[in-house]
Parts: structure tokens; C-alpha cells; sequence
């Protein structure tokens, strides 16, 4: 099971943490995994391409499909909106995905 998180801080998100492997189905048949990993890498491509940021990455594929995402204090307006509307629609799609595939995702979300 795909654990994941949406890390806020002073009513913004300041971050995500994903552990685990979905196993909805076979390496490479497991459309779980493709959506949290598609999602979770163009969001934070997105974030260095599209809002000039450099978030800080740990990952650790071996050891239990490690992702966490922290972000570095934005003091520009426009930036931190960019930011902000990049991890809400993580937010949003990680949601999704949890709701429709919930036996293999659960998603936590600290306030």
C-alpha cells in the first residue's frame, strides 16, 4: 500500500511524503504506481520548470518507494502562488486517485 501525505504549514503546503508500493498488479501492469509516480514527478518537475523553485527531494526507490518533497520558504508572491496552485493540484489528484483506488492508497493530511 502506497502511503501518502500533504504536509500543510500556516495554511499552505509545504510539502508531500509518499511510502510504499500499490501491488494493485504486476511490475509494470500496476496503474496505481503509474499515477502516484506520474503525478508525483511532474509535480515536482513542475515546480523547479514552472515556479523556479528547487524543492527539496529525498527518494529511495529500494527501500519501500521513498518520495518526500519539502519546500523552501518562498517570500515572492507570484512564485509562492505558482507554488501553491502546483502542490493543491497535487493535492487535488492524489485525491482522486485515493478515492477510486483505496485499497491501495491512503492518504493522510496534516494541518
Amino acid at each position: 500500500m502506497i502511503r501518502a501525505t500533504v504536509i500543510y504549514h500556516n495554511h499552505l503546503i509545504n510539502g508531500f511524503k509518499l511510502i510504499g508500493h500499490a501491488n494493485s498488479a504486476n511490475y509494470g501492469h500496476d496503474i496505481v504506481c503509474a499515477a502516484v509516480s506520474a503525478l508525483s514527478i511532474t509535480t515536482v518537475n513542475s515546480l523547479s520548470s514552472l515556479a523556479s523553485i528547487k524543492p527539496q527531494v529525498k527518494q529511495d526507490q529500494v527501500n519501500g518507494g521513498l518520495l518526500i518533497v519539502k519546500i523552501p520558504e518562498v517570500h515572492d508572491y507570484v512564485k509562492k502562488l505558482k507554488v501553491q496552485t502546483l502542490l493543491q493540484s497535487f493535492e487535488l489528484g492524489i485525491k482522486m486517485i485515493a478515492d477510486r483506488y483505496h485499497r491501495y492508497i491512503k492518504l493522510n493530511i496534516i494541518r
